[in-house]
């Protein structure tokens, strides 16, 4: 793998040197003397060498990690089958104009736009990208963040920066300007200054001011004070003294030197005191104020000062002090990005000056005693600037780039609203005047800031104040500072004088007139050092006052003769004018030996004159001091040296290091080793302050000294190193002091000696032998252990820099430092000390000291950090060596420390690119790595399986976003890296299923991630191997869709307690929205399976912005993982087309199991986009395995979820599913040449799916209407037969020729489902109605019986439900039919498969009970054979059970004669079976049933089975029934006014407010479009079956118990009824105006039917005139009464019954009551005129009937004598005389009747 650049720095540079100038002072020179033979003190130049040399830094020993970009995600649209997301947001992105455009990229977000459409991944991509989706790492891990998973292994190592302190200001004296109008030059000092403590923070920083009016361009080149600060608090203020020179314009002010005023001066007076002022330009004290730095608050919340990029915004406040009460002025935050120089800088104006008349000492200012200050009337205006701390590298030191990335959101926040809050701190407040705060952007106020970041110095003008804290600080010294602050404090005197004080620094004593040497640091920049320094002049005091501060280099070695001489200088006036000249009045002596480094006040006499030799002289005789040698000066100094050690036993280590080094000392060296013993006793803060050079020293000796110094020092060096670890603040197991010293101070000397790594791995090695064999060693072996870290580190460092220096010459420029063999020596050395430490990590983890679990991280880091520098198998050897001593599955201990050592070394920069342990090896510590983690899965420990799945996807990201392996063949190495790690996982799979839900999920992201990236040749490996293996592999492939799954919410396990405090961290911050959303750690927490168990309530508690961020996510990865498997699928049924792998080729069961978990999920669009293209190529390589009988079960899944799609709304998705359902066809077609099995298993899984999809929903008014969804559906199958669109995805193959494929057939297939959708909504839609209207809930079972008739099972089903619902009606007849037809489907399926004892003949004779019974006896029943369903259920007991329930049913409806021929269908089967019992019953129960005819057929009234209801429907309320008639049929006892009610019950409930119902009461022709809206009607009448045979034309009424004369099949399809009317518009007419109308109406069927009214299919009608009425009427009495006459009865002596229905028909024809019968016809028809109208035929007609008629009366009367008894004569009596007075009657009208009678 080409890497050219693996170290990560150009040319193979590892190291790089950081230079030190940044420290203020640090360009001074040392004591020019002193500075040429440092080499005489080889301590000093240790020191020197410690503070000056470059730091050198290891680029790699932190790693480095160069990350792509992070992923953006585009939203996922998951379709629910209402919703329609894609279409709104192309709608809302088409809103979207330009200006939203731009406002948009505003909302601050970690991943992308929010509404971006997720297409197909876009084409720019695609044309590389040979994937289906975006990887499913980076949304499993979306905010991946190397560093924060770094800091979560054990131990580990956290880089420090050498940070200075807290914060950096700059102060600018601007302007000073007076209401009086003074214009003249100023001078003054500030200082920082604590005010509680009243103690100077650092020196002064002199500055002056030309008054405005004469100010020119200049000014902006003055130079700045920069002041360093620790933490903000209250107390700390800028300390400003003023002052001017004492001369005014008048010449001089006269209260300078003497009290009097002018007036009193004499000239000569005057003209002395101008001299004067000309030689000592005197400067005057006139004012002085504080000002604080912060406010009060900020000290309260300053927590984490320290932090150079701390969230405290500091503000500046001026304030007034009157007698020490402080009160503020104005406060203001200062604003700006903490840790940058953005100069932003705040300009001061300071009003409360106070006046100070004499001179002063600092201290009086704050005293409360003295009395009040006048207040100054003028303002100074001050530029008060915020920096970034410190070095210019700091971005560059740390890691990051800033210094600590957390808080600087948390500042800038704080910051803002601080900030904004500021008016509120009283811009406007009366007591606020005291000076008001202009804030600039700081480009204009200061014009050097610009080149701030190149030149950490600022400029050259700026005077870098040195700040006292750094001499008391618990902290090393980093940077060489000599030199001591003298501050004279009073000289008390018995008479007033002039006084000032001279101060200069001797180096010795014997010559009084020598020069003094320079050391003074003069007050004006830029000039070089003086000789001596003067203080202030107190005028015309006894108690002179001073309040300077006079600061002096040091010699870097001071002798007992060097010393500080003070003169004392009085003005005075009285000399001579030629020559004034100030008089020396004394002088006083300091040795520096003595007193340099005491802090507290000094008192000194002052002697008159000096001698020489004076300081051996002090106490003696011979010395004339003032004021009788009271000490009368009183002085105070401050030594800040980094060279000189206050600490006497640091200083005698020094000196002992010398007299060693120079071989000065005797050869033995106790004196060092004493030296050395005694660094234990030094206090903490001393060895601290000089802790790097101290280590350095020690380190030299271990290196170059004898055995003995080497072992004392390593002693010496191990107790230092555990005290700094134990007392220094942090109590972090790296302690920081000694983090800066490895990483930044050691440079092993420069290469000036031999490297240290030898001599520190001997003295150790021999120490951990010795203890290894079990001699004593003392605690010093603890602490050894404790503080390995540091030594090995050391060590690492020390071999780097060898190996840097060995080839930094010779390397061409881009090359890699090549690694470093070591010494046999050497290594067998560090093996055997490593050994060792095993051992004690081994050990000391059984008694579980945390100890051995540091030990082992830093065991870790050693090898990590050896394999940048020296052969990488040399350090196999240490690491096989570790996993030999940990071998296989140990205590849960030391595994876990296995895992910690695993964990740091793989995060290796170089990991990936490591070679094997044998040359032709791969990776070896990817082997190592794999095995162990999947030792780990197979362990009891929960913890630590979750922390091995942890480690893999956290190297797997690393991988995935690392910059250097983004080509597809890098990532191809490492996904063939990882690859065995899959083979063990489907070798021993009860180990992954043993894992959680969230192991499982990061197992298997690992998998997917490999297999994405993996070759095919790679890929077919997993499956080559066995049928079982390839299964389990698809196994897993399926857990990936469970586990991944959108809509679940993940179940994590418990946090550890340290998860559930940055919970708390980030909620705290989560809970305003004005937060900021960039909280990708948050979210990342969130999401990453490292959450407790509340992971719902969590999500509950995130702000919706950040909830919103954590589902894109997820549906990112779910799409993702679905995608990728999709792919992982698509290659897998390639593959198995070419039969190169091990699968079940019969079942093909793994692509089947895959394609039923990809439907059955819940999925993205991107996906339902990708899949189909796949599900073509699939079924075009497999369709016949496929579509094949074995797997019915996958293909019928299949059609499921395809019509549950074509049920959603939004388009895409519809699409595609239709064109998924018509590749199904086309491989129907193709494989089978017809669909009707197709058909069969779409029409049950539509069945199936009604029962998920909602169907119906609910109008307004309570009624159901069809919901969307099944219009949706209905569109798809409609869409179904409409051809393949070109656009569609699916070409036809060539290979489909024409005559396979046929439209119709589609069609057909799309028809039938089509009616099976609409039977199963209409029955859902009568859901509310169901139970009152019974025959409309009939109605829809049987269509839906109808519908479903393809699938067996499913037409039987529905027809059972038939059956019920007309018991319940009582309804038997038609509940009979409904067992006829079931068992007429399993008949015939019989007889198809020739396994029942019927036949055609059989079938033929069901039918004629049940027309509905199909004749079509195809193949369909066989193509019902799906899983579950068929017609293998069907059998010949099953077809006997429904027959002998239609037998029963029948016989309640008394249609006996149906019942006789059903029994005969059963009687074959018990013959077949000789099954004589149940023949015998089926015998007997034949015999009831002729005799049960018989009784029927003889019984006096006619048998009627049922009634028959023509009913009509007209109104737009009744729906689909509107303008059509129905045949009901009743049971017999049902009269009209019965079904009036009945119907209008049910159809009253179906109107609203605006409709009304109405019943037409006659049954006269309907015209519907003349009938009021707004009403419906039915029209009821009762009709008459009509006979097979009979005359529907003969004028005769119908009497129908006329045709019950035979047994016949009470099957009816025709009905009439007769309507009277005229035609002369009158209701009512006599006989010679009434008409009749006789309406026959044909049925859709016969009844009895499977339903309870048929409709009506044609109507025809026939009209008879009054003359045939009326003859019709005549023929059909003398029918009546013939056919009575001529009946044969069956025994002579069974009279009874004939006489009773012979005197019926008498009676009605001929008594005298009712002669008006025949008499009004012939009153009607032949009483004169009408008789006319007639034609002559009718009026024979007429007059023939007539005769007939009363010759067959006559008969019958003669019949009835005969036949009566003695009861009956009056009767017939009677009867004579009807008959003679009719003839009599009729011969009026016919005279020819007394003829014939």
């Amino acid at each position: 793998m080409e890497n050219s650049n693996s170290n990560g720095s150009s040319g193979g540079q590892r190291f790089r040197k950081i230079p030190r100038h940044s420290q203020p002072l640090s360009h001074l020179k040392l004591d020019p003397l002193v500075d040429e033979n440092l080499e005489q003190w080889p301590h000093l130049n240790e020191l020197v060498q410690c503070y000056r040399t470059d730091w050198v830094k290891d680029e790699n020993k932190y790693g480095q990690y160069e990350s792509i970009p992070p992923v953006s995600f585009q939203n996922q649209i998951f379709e629910g089958p209402d919703t329609d997301i894609e279409t709104e947001m192309h709608l809302a992105n088409s809103r979207r104009n330009k200006v939203e455009e731009t406002t948009d990229d505003d909302i601050p977000s970690t991943s992308g736009r929010q509404f971006v459409e997720a297409a197909f991944p876009d084409s720019s991509n695609s044309a590389v990208s040979k994937h289906f989706g975006e990887s499913p790492l980076p949304a499993y891990e979306p905010a991946f963040d190397w560093d924060n998973e770094r800091l979560m292994i054990f131990g580990q190592r956290i880089p420090e920066t050498p940070s200075p302190h807290g914060l950096k200001i700059s102060v600018k004296v601007l302007s000073l300007s007076f209401q009086a109008g003074l214009a003249e030059p100023f001078y003054g000092t500030i200082c920082i200054y604590n005010k509680e403590r009243r103690e100077k923070l650092s020196e002064d920083f002199y500055f002056s001011v030309v008054p405005t009016d004469t100010q020119d361009a200049k000014i902006s080149h003055d130079p700045r004070g920069i002041f360093y600060l620790d933490a903000p608090s209250a107390s700390i203020c800028l300390l400003i003294q003023l002052e001017k020179p004492a001369t005014e314009e008048g010449g001089v002010t006269a209260s300078v030197y003497s009290r009097k005023e002018p007036a009193h001066l004499s000239e000569r007076e005057k003209q002395k005191l101008q001299v004067w002022s000309r030689i000592m330009p005197y400067k005057e004290s006139f004012a002085w104020t504080i000002v604080p730095l912060f406010d009060n608050s900020i000290g309260v919340t300053s927590g984490g000062a320290a932090s150079p990029s701390s969230p405290l915004a500091p503000s500046v406040s001026g304030s007034s002090s009157h007698d020490g009460v402080f009160e503020p002025v104005a406060k203001i935050t200062l604003d700006g990005k903490l840790g940058y120089s953005s100069g932003s800088s705040v300009v001061v104006e300071i009003s409360n000056l106070n006046k100070v008349k004499e001179s002063y000492t600092e201290d009086s200012l704050q005293d409360p005693k003295r009395k009040v200050h006048k207040p100054v009337k003028g303002v100074l205006r001050l530029e008060i600037e915020k920096h970034q701390t410190a070095h210019a590298e700091l971005e560059n030191l740390s890691e990051t780039g800033s210094i600590t990335n957390d808080f600087n959101d948390l500042g800038d926040r704080v910051a803002e609203s601080a900030f904004t809050k500021s008016p509120s701190n009283g811009f406007d407040d009366p007591q606020s005047s005291g000076s008001k705060w202009n804030i600039s952007d700081g480009k204009e106020t200061s014009g050097n800031i610009s080149n701030a970041r190149e030149n950490p110095d600022f400029t050259a003008d700026d005077f870098q104040a040195f700040d006292f804290r750094t001499t008391t600080r618990n902290e090393p010294f980093l940077q060489l500072f000599h030199c001591l602050y003298v501050y004279p404090i009073t000289v008390s005197l018995s008479r007033k004088r002039n006084l000032f004080i001279r101060v200069e620094l001797r180096k010795d004593d014997v010559d009084v007139r020598r020069q003094p040497l320079e050391a003074m640091h003069p007050r004006e920049p830029g000039t070089s050092l003086q000789k001596w320094a003067h203080t202030q002049l107190a005028a015309g005091t006894r108690v002179a006052c001073y309040h300077d501060e006079i600061k002096l280099s040091l010699p870097a070695i001071w002798t007992p003769s060097h010393h500080l001489l003070f003169t004392f200088f009085h003005v005075d006036l009285q000399t001579k004018l030629e020559a004034p000249k100030p008089v020396v009045i004394g002088y006083a002596v300091l040795p520096l030996s003595t007193h340099a480094q005491l802090r507290s006040e000094i008192s000194l006499p002052i002697m008159r004159e000096l001698v020489p030799h004076y300081l051996q002289e002090m106490g003696k005789e011979r010395l004339d001091y003032l004021e009788d040698g009271k000490n009368v000066f009183r002085l105070r100094l401050r030594l800040c040296s980094s060279l000189y050690p206050i600490n006497e036993r640091i200083r005698d280590f020094f000196i002992e290091y010398d007299r060693h080094t120079l071989r000065t000392s005797p050869p033995w060296g106790s004196e060092l080793l004493e030296a050395i013993n005694s660094l234990k006793n030094v206090d903490s803060t001393a060895l601290l302050q000089f802790l790097h050079p101290i280590l350095n020293m020690l380190l030299h000796l271990i290196g170059s000294g004898g055995e003995t110094l080497q072992v004392a020092a390593f002693r010496a060096m191990v107790n230092i190193l555990t005290r700094v670890q134990q007392e220094s603040v942090d109590d972090t197991e790296r302690n920081r002091f000694l983090v800066n010293y490895v990483d930044y101070a050691f440079d092993d000397f420069g290469g000036r000696q031999p490297p240290v790594y030898p001599g520190l791995s001997t003295v150790w090695g021999s120490l951990a032998r010795s203890k290894a064999k079990g001699y004593r060693v003392g605690p010093v072996y603890d602490d050894v252990l404790a503080m390995a870290w540091f030594f090995l580190e050391l060590i690492v460092k020390s071999m780097a820099l060898e190996q840097a220096r060995l080839f930094y010459h010779s390397l061409p420029l881009g090359e890699d430092v090549p690694p470093m063999q070591l010494k046999e020596g050497v290594f067998r050395c560090i093996m055997q000390l490593y050994d060792c430490l095993l051992t004690e990590v081994h050990e000391r983890c059984k008694k579980g000291l945390s100890l051995a679990k540091r030990l082992n991280s830093s065991l870790a880091f050693f090898c990590y950090d050896l394999l940048s520098i020296i052969e990488p198998r040399q350090v196999f050897e240490l690491v096989s060596l570790y996993l030999d001593k940990f071998s296989g599955v140990c205590q849960s201990v030391l595994h876990d420390c296995k895992l910690t050592f695993l964990q740091i070394i793989c995060d290796h920069d170089l990991f990936v690119e490591m070679p094997g342990r044998d040359p032709s090896d791969r990776n070896y510590l990817a082997s190592v790595l794999i095995q162990e983690l999947f030792l780990t899965w197979d362990h009891d420990e929960l913890s630590q399986r979750s922390k091995a799945a942890r480690i893999l996807v956290v190297l797997l990201c690393k991988h995935e976003f690392d910059a250097r392996y983004q080509k597809p063949e890098d990532k191809l190495y490492i996904a063939q890296l990882y690859f065995p790690l899959v083979g063990q996982i489907l070798d021993e799979m009860p180990v992954f299923y043993n894992l959680n839900a969230v192991e499982k999920r990061e197992v298997l992201i690992v998998i997917l991630q490999i297999m994405r990236n993996l070759d095919d040749t790679s890929l077919v490996k997993a499956w080559q191997q066995s049928i079982a293996r390839t299964r389990l592999f698809f196994k897993l492939m399926e857990e990936c869709l469970v586990l991944f799954e959108a809509s679940r919410q993940e179940v994590r396990p418990q946090g550890t307690p340290d998860n559930g405090y940055l919970w708390q961290r980030v909620n705290s911050q989560l809970s305003s929205p004005s937060q900021p959303y960039s909280l990708r750690e948050a979210l990342a927490q969130a999401q990453s399976s490292r959450i407790g168990a509340s992971a719902q309530a969590l999500r509950e508690s995130l702000h919706p912005i950040l909830r919103q961020k954590l589902e894109l996510w997820e549906e990112n990865l779910s799409a993702a993982v679905s995608l990728q498997v999709l792919e992982i699928t698509e290659k897998f049924s390639v593959m198995a087309a070419s039969h190169s792998i091990a699968t079940d080729y019969g079942k093909l069961d793994c692509l089947t199991a895959t394609f039923t978990s990809f439907f059955s999920r819940n999925q993205p669009l991107s996906f339902w986009k990708a899949l189909f293209p796949v599900f073509n190529n699939v079924f075009d390589l497999h369709g016949a395995t496929l579509m094949a009988r074995e797997n019915d079960r996958f293909l019928k899944q299949v059609a499921f979820h395809l019509l549950r799609l074509a049920v959603f709304r939004n388009e895409s998705v519809k699409k595609r599913a239709v064109i998924g359902l018509q590749i199904l066809v086309r491989s129907a077609f193709y494989y089978f040449m017809q669909t009707a099995r197709l058909r069969v298993m779409l029409t049950i899984t539509l069945s199936e799916l009604m029962s998920d999809v909602q169907v119906t929903q609910m109008k307004s008014d309570g009624m159901l209407e069809e919901s969307g969804e099944a219009r949706r559906l209905r569109k798809s199958l409609e869409d179904m037969e409409c051809g393949v669109p070109e656009s569609a995805l699916v070409a036809v193959p060539e290979k489909l020729a024409e005559n396979r494929w046929s439209w119709s057939e589609v069609k057909y297939l799309s028809d039938c489902l089509i009616l099976a959708l609409d039977a199963s909504l209409e029955h859902a839609l009568l859901g509310s109605v169901m139970t009152m209207d019974r025959y409309a809930a009939a109605e829809s079972f049987y269509k839906l019986a109808m519908a479903f008739a393809p699938v067996p099972d499913l037409h039987i089903m529905w027809l059972l439900h038939l059956c019920d619902a007309h018991q319940e009606m009582q309804s038997w007849a038609e509940a009979a039919q409904c067992a006829v037809a079931v068992a007429g489907v399993v008949m015939q399926a019989l007889v198809v498969r020739n396994d029942g004892v019927w036949s055609k003949d059989h079938v033929i004779s069901l039918r004629k009970i049940c027309p509905m019974v199909s004749s079509e006896i195809t193949s369909e029943a066989s193509a019902a054979e799906v899983e579950g369903y068929g017609s293998s259920k069907l059998t010949v007991d099953s077809a006997v059970k429904y027959l002998q329930l239609a037998n029963k049913l029948f016989s309640q409806a008394e249609l006996f004669h149906f019942c006789a021929n059903i029994l005969e269908l059963v009687i074959p089967v018990y013959k077949s079976r000789r099954a004589y019992g149940q023949l015998a019953k089926c015998h007997t129960l034949l015999t009831n049933i002729y005799e049960s005819i018989l009784e029927q057929e003889s019984s006096p009234i006619p048998f009627t089975d049922a009634t028959y209801y023509r009913v009509g429907f007209y109104g737009e309320r009744f729906g689909k029934l509107d303008r059509k008639e129905y045949v009901y049929r009743e049971p017999r006892d049902v009269r009209l006014g019965d079904i009036m009610e009945k119907l209008s019950h049910i159809y009253e409930s179906r109107m609203d407010d605006n409709h009304t119902l109405h019943i037409i009461p006659d049954s006269r022709h309907v015209k519907a479009d003349e009938l009021q809206p707004g009403v419906c009607y039915l029209q009821i009448t009762a009709v008459d079956p009509v006979m097979e045979d009979e005359d529907l034309g003969s004028r005769r009424e119908r009497i129908f118990s006329l045709s019950t004369g035979t047994v016949r099949a009470r099957v009816f399809d025709r009905f009439l009824f007769d309507t009277p009317f005229t035609k002369n518009g009158k209701t009512q007419g006599g006989l010679e105006d009434q008409w009749k109308r006789r309406t026959v109406l044909q049925t859709e069927g016969s009844f009895p039917a499977l339903v309870n009214r048929l409709l009506v299919m044609k109507s025809e009608s026939l009209e008879f005139s009054p003359v045939e009425n009326a003859i019709g009427m005549i023929e059909t009495r003398t029918a009546a009464l013939r056919n009575e006459l001529e009946e044969p009865r069956s025994s002579e002596g069974d009279q009874l019954p004939r006489l009773q229905s012979l005197q019926r028909i008498l009676q009605g024809s001929v008594a005298v009551q009712v002669n008006s019968g025949v008499l009004s016809v012939c009153t009607a028809f032949l009483s004169g005129e009408p008789a006319t109208r007639l034609r002559s035929q009718e009026l024979q007609q007429l007059i023939a009937a007539l005769l007939e008629f009363m010759a067959v009366c006559k008969r019958a009367i003669r019949v009835h004598f005969r036949l009566i008894g003695e009861e009956d004569q009056d009767f017939h009596t009677q009867l004579v005389n009807g008959f003679q007075s009719l003839t009599a009657e009729l011969s009026h009208y016919i005279p020819a009747i007394l003829a014939e009678l």
